[in-house]
C-alpha cells in the first residue's frame, strides 16, 4: 500500500470514527528530533496538533522554543501554542485541563487529536493523570519561594537530594519551577514527591496510540548543533533581547527554558544585543551542550513509557501502517 493510498484511506476513516472515540495519538521524542516536519509531511490531513511543549504556550518565545511557524499552523493546526504571557507560570494540571478541552473540540470537527512535544512528563500525566502528591497551597508556595531565594538554586538541589533523591536525579538544577514544587510537597506532607506513584492504567477518556521518535546519537547530535545555529541566525538574540527590555527574569518559569536562560544567568550581566562575539559564540554552545544533555534525559524518560512504537520519523510508511491499524480498532 503506498503512502499516499495510506493517508487517503486515513482522512476518510477518521473522519467517520474519530467522532465517537476517545482515540488520540501520541507524538513524541527528543529535541530537533523531527516532530514538526514529520507533522507537516503525514499528519496534515484529518489530524490537529495538541502542543506539549512548555515553553511554546508562552507568547513571544518563538525562536528559543522551535515553535510551528505561521506556515506550519496553516498546514495543520496547533492547539495550546501563545496562550500565556512569558511571566505566568504553567501547570502540568493547566496542561491536562486545556489538552482535554483541546481534544474534544478537535474531534468534535471529525479529526484525530496529535498530541506532540518533548515534555515528557506532560505526556506521561496526561495519558495516566495526576499522582496523588497533595496539591499545592499558596502560602507553602511562597514560603518556599522567598527560602529558596535566599538560599540559592545550589542550596535548594542539595535541600532537594537530601529529601528526595529520585525526584532530583529527574529535575536540572536549573528548573527551580520544579524543584519549588517537589520541595513544596515535601513540606506539605512530610514524603517525597517521588513516593507518590502515578495509576498504571490510562486514565477515562484516554485511548492512546503511543509513537516514540528516535534517531542515531551522533545524528542527533549534529541535528542539535544545526537547529542551534539556525535559531541564531533567525534572530534569537534579537528575542531575547526583546523579553529582557519587556523585564524576563531568570525567576519566570518561562525563561528557564533551555536558549533562554544562557542569556539571562550570563554572569556578566548584559542584555543579549550588549555581548560580545566571543560571549554569544560562549552561548551557543551551551544552548548547544544543554540541549544535548536534554536530550538524552528526555529519550531516559520516554523509554520509561510503556507500550510504545519506536520509530524513525522518515519511515511514513511505517508510521502510516501504525495509524491505519489504530484507527480501524
Amino acid at each position: 500500500m503506498s503512502l499516499l493510498y495510506s493517508q487517503r484511506f486515513l482522512i476518510k476513516k477518521l473522519s467517520i470514527q474519530s467522532q465517537s472515540n476517545n482515540k488520540s495519538v501520541f507524538l513524541f521524542g527528543p529535541t530537533a528530533v523531527g516532530k514538526t516536519g514529520l507533522l507537516c509531511s503525514f499528519f496534515s490531513s484529518s489530524f490537529e496538533v495538541v502542543n506539549a511543549d512548555s515553553v511554546q504556550v508562552y507568547r513571544g518565545l518563538d525562536i528559543g522554543s522551535a515553535k510551528a511557524s505561521e506556515d506550519e499552523q496553516r498546514i495543520i493546526p496547533h492547539h495550546l501554542i501563545d496562550i500565556l504571557s512569558p511571566w505566568e507560570n504553567y501547570s502540568v494540571a493547566d496542561f491536562i485541563r486545556l489538552g482535554d478541552e483541546a481534544c474534544l473540540k478537535i474531534r468534535e470537527k471529525g479529526k484525530l487529536p496529535v498530541i506532540s512535544g518533548g515534555t515528557a512528563f506532560y505526556f506521561k500525566h496526561f495519558i495516566y493523570g495526576l499522582s496523588q502528591a497533595p496539591q499545592s497551597d499558596e502560602e507553602t508556595r511562597r514560603e518556599v519561594k522567598e527560602w529558596m531565594e535566599e538560599v540559592g538554586k545550589e542550596e535548594s538541589y542539595r535541600f532537594l537530594k537530601t529529601v528526595d533523591p529520585v525526584s532530583a536525579q529527574r529535575i536540572n538544577i536549573n528548573d527551580t519551577y520544579r524543584v519549588s514544587r517537589a520541595i513544596e510537597v515535601y513540606k506539605t506532607s512530610g514524603k517525597p514527591l517521588s513516593s507518590f506513584a502515578l495509576p498504571d492504567k490510562p486514565r477515562d477518556g484516554v485511548e492512546p496510540l503511543v509513537i516514540g521518535l528516535k534517531r542515531d546519537k551522533k545524528e542527533l547530535d549534529e541535528r542539535i548543533r544545526l537547529r542551534v545555529k539556525i535559531m541564531f541566525e533567525q534572530g534569537l538574540v534579537d528575542e531575547v533581547d526583546r523579553l529582557q527590555k519587556e523585564g524576563a527574569d531568570i525567576s519566570w518559569q518561562s525563561m528557564q527554558a533551555i536558549g533562554y536562560r544562557e542569556f539571562l544567568s550570563h554572569p556578566s550581566g548584559k542584555r543579549a544585543k550588549e555581548l560580545s562575539k566571543a560571549e554569544l559564540e560562549e552561548i551557543s554552545e551551551q544552548i548547544s551542550m544543554n540541549s544535548i544533555h536534554y536530550a538524552k534525559r528526555q529519550m531516559t524518560f520516554f523509554r520509561s513509557f510503556s507500550d510504545v512504537h519506536w520509530m524513525n520519523p522518515e519511515d511514513e510508511a511505517g508510521i502510516a501502517r501504525l495509524v491505519k491499524s489504530f484507527s480501524e480498532k
